[in-house]
């Protein structure tokens, strides 16, 4: 049992877990003196925020409090402003045209955005060293009080290293293979990350960005996992709730330092990372105490990055990779300060549309496709609400609601989603 949750805890992706997924059911109609109610308002209850609406503007319905909620509906634009006010996005998208293919969208972008410019590369080298050796500096020097902004700032400032080998990684830094292989393998040093098993792991992602069972990051709860046990149970519900942001330490575990989760042919370079990176812990382990203020920016930027009640992961004889990308990933703007120690990281669909675009050209690829494809994307800026939706609503997978929060399926159990409920702000930008 003991193995089974740590198992659990470490792997929530893993390929035997998840469901196949059928299209979401339509709003259901109403009928005179039946008031609707948003969904988010009842799963975000113990807010403030809980009230009627006309039924003009529903989304979902229920008659006495008995009838379940019917799943969201974005199928005008009325409907996807008042869920995107629910979820704290500025836009959610239409749906993506079938025929639409994610060549048509590459080929809208201008071909500059794909160019390498070593200067700029290495302009974000230097930044981003800079920015770290400050942090270092004043976690060093800086009285007790004044700590948690050191961290903060070191944090941030080191995922910027993150951004650079992920470029790397994407053959989007240098267009001299070795020269990206040993930056790539330098810059991860610092946040522990092997470099070459993440990314293996993560070229899988981009390959199936939200397809049940494949990709690699964040997927729903499997709701025969969920069943499994009360123990495992109330494990994944701690872990998908207050510990979520963190919750990337398991994965960075077990997807990035397990050799038998890689092919023959990459073992070689993957144990060639481990030893870079054990080597590195031997000698400057004392470095690493800002780890988990690190991995809590990290799993915030890729859990905005995909995760909404309105995106759906699918299996892979309905998926379709120019929804994924486009629909199935979110831009969010964060601070300026971060932005720029990360990278533009966060501006993230264009790198969904084509890794190759390098960090320093995302601001441009994402102006072309918002004059193209604008009314398809989704849109937020960084808001508590955002997040407090993200982490007491997206937990078990559902083929019909794309999630089901935790509280809906076992009450009494998922006092800590009760807990962030209320301790969560509920503001939005």
């Amino acid at each position: 049992m003991a193995s089974r949750i740590a198992d659990s805890l470490f792997a929530f992706t893993g390929p035997q877990q998840c469901l196949p997924r059928a299209p979401k059911l339509a709003s259901a109609r109403l009928s005179p003196g039946v008031y609707a109610v948003r969904p988010i308002d009842l799963l975000l209850k113990g807010t403030r925020r809980t009230f009627l609406v006309p039924a003009k503007k529903r989304i979902g319905c229920i008659k006495a409090v008995s009838v379940p909620v019917a799943p969201p509906s974005a199928d005008s634009a009325e409907d996807r402003e008042q869920l995107a006010d629910s979820y704290g996005f500025k836009q959610i998208g239409q749906d993506l045209p079938d025929n639409v293919t994610l060549k048509d969208i590459m080929d809208t972008l201008p071909k500059e955005v794909f160019e390498i410019d070593d200067v700029k590369a290495w302009k974000s080298v230097l930044i981003s060293v800079t920015s770290y050796a400050l942090g270092l500096f004043m976690i060093a020097k800086a009285p007790w009080y004044l700590l948690p902004l050191a961290w903060a700032w070191t944090g941030t400032a080191v995922t910027g290293f993150f951004v650079i080998g992920h470029d790397c990684a994407h053959k989007s830094f240098s267009k001299n293979k070795l020269v990206e292989d040993i930056v790539g393998t330098l810059a991860f040093l610092p946040l522990v990350y092997p470099y070459e098993p993440w990314r293996f792991k993560h070229d899988r992602h981009h390959a199936k960005t939200n397809m049940l069972v494949h990709d690699t990051a964040w997927q729903p709860v499997p709701p025969e996992e969920f069943d499994s046990s009360p123990v495992l149970r109330k494990a994944i519900i701690f872990g998908y709730g207050p510990i979520r942001p963190w919750l990337s330490i398991a994965h960075w575990v077990n997807w990035h330092f397990n050799l038998r989760k890689f092919r023959p042919s990459e073992v070689n370079r993957v144990k060639i990372s481990l030893a870079c990176v054990f080597a590195f812990m031997a000698v400057g382990w004392p470095l690493i105490i800002s780890k988990v203020g690190i991995l809590g920016w990290m799993s915030t930027f890729t859990m905005v990055h995909h995760t909404a009640p309105h995106i759906p992961f699918k299996p892979a004889d309905e998926w379709n990779a120019a929804q994924a990308q486009l629909n199935g990933t979110v831009h969010c703007d964060y601070p300026s300060w971060i932005e720029i120690l990360c990278h533009y990281i966060n501006v993230h669909i264009p790198h969904h549309i084509s890794p190759r675009i390098p960090s320093y050209n995302l601001r441009a690829a994402h102006q072309s496709i918002q004059e193209n494809w604008g009314k398809y994307t989704n849109l937020a800026t960084w808001n508590w609400r955002l997040m407090k939706t993200i982490m007491t609503v997206c937990h078990v997978y559902d083929k019909e609601e794309n999630y089901i929060p935790f509280d809906r399926l076992a009450p009494e159990e998922s006092q800590p989603i009760t807990f962030l409920k209320k301790a969560m702000p509920d503001y939005a930008a």
